[in-house]
């Protein structure tokens, strides 16, 4: 109680300041309505400001939760749209024969949401960290996306966290085609801008312009068809050769990553079993008999 006397004591002319301040607004507004409706609607303003304020802050300080319910939603529709696409592909298929049964629904393809917390791009031979493991389901040789396109394949899977092989790594090959054509090649990096690649191998008599997508042609058991991968710049013609080298400027910004997906194939084991099983096995000949094969390869 002292201590409140003896500040009141301290500041008693501006506790006399401040009390005839309020007195003068409230005569000066409660006496003439017009007045009163300036005050109003002046108190408003600020007061909306503050408000507005206050939730342009809170919303700031959410983007993170936003964001990762954002890419956990994009997984799941990428997901349906992958098995929509398969489902659409087997329906296309018993459109030929009778003897094909489409599956009731196709689990073909699932995805994990991971946060990459280190990336390089300016190295002959680039990586990327991601934030989730083995105890979160990731294996090595798992394809990585992004929302935009491919980024790589994991390479080492530790219990929380995995090493991808980046695109941007000469070291790392994917299998790709020109969107609406089956003819395909091997997309590389050549080691010089990050945002172009370069697509080898492709027969000469394909027929593509610039601009067209460059997909991936799901010759694997890492991705699945028809993931965007980029688009084509120009190509280098060599008429003397069977095949074409095109660059491609890619979709995915290795200078932006943030977020990414990694692919998990529900079938890969039993696609790796039976590639694998090549070996040793007994072919029938069309006479009827029967031979081995010592091929040692896929």
């Amino acid at each position: 109680m002292k201590d409140l006397l003896d500040f009141f004591r301290r500041y008693s002319k501006w506790c006399v300041f401040v009390l005839y301040v309020v007195l003068s607004c409230l005569l000066l507004f409660n006496g003439d309505p017009y007045r009163r409706h300036l005050w109003l609607t002046s108190a408003s303003a600020v007061a909306s400001g503050l408000y507005d304020t206050g939730n342009n802050v809170s919303s700031y300080f959410n983007l993170r939760e936003v964001n990762d319910d954002l890419n956990h939603r994009n997984a799941v529709l990428e997901s349906e749209v992958i098995n929509l696409r398969e489902q659409l592909n087997s329906l296309r298929l018993e459109n030929y024969t009778d003897t094909l049964v489409s599956p009731d629904s196709v689990d073909h393809f699932d995805f994990i949401v991971a946060n990459v917390i280190n990336n390089s791009i300016h190295h002959p031979y680039n990586y990327l960290t991601v934030d989730k493991g083995t105890l979160d389901g990731v294996q090595p040789e798992m394809g990585v996306i992004d929302h935009s396109g491919v980024v790589g394949t994991i390479s080492v899977a530790g219990p929380h966290y995995s090493r991808v092989i980046s695109l941007l790594n000469p070291n790392f090959r994917l299998s790709c085609k020109i969107k609406g054509s089956e003819h395909f090649g091997s997309l590389v990096w050549d080691g010089d801008d990050p945002q172009v690649a370069l697509l080898e191998e492709l027969p000469r008599h394909t027929v593509f312009t610039a601009g067209d997508t460059i997909v991936t042609s799901g010759y694997s058991a890492v991705f699945p068809a028809g993931l965007p991968v980029g688009v084509i710049v120009e190509d280098h013609k060599d008429h003397k050769e069977n095949f074409f080298t095109l660059r491609v400027k890619l979709f995915a910004d290795f200078t932006r990553l943030s977020n990414v997906q990694i692919v998990v194939n529900n079938y890969r084991d039993e696609i790796l079993e039976v590639e694998n099983s090549a070996a040793g096995s007994t072919v029938t000949t069309a006479t009827g008999t029967t031979a081995v094969n010592k091929n040692t390869g896929q």
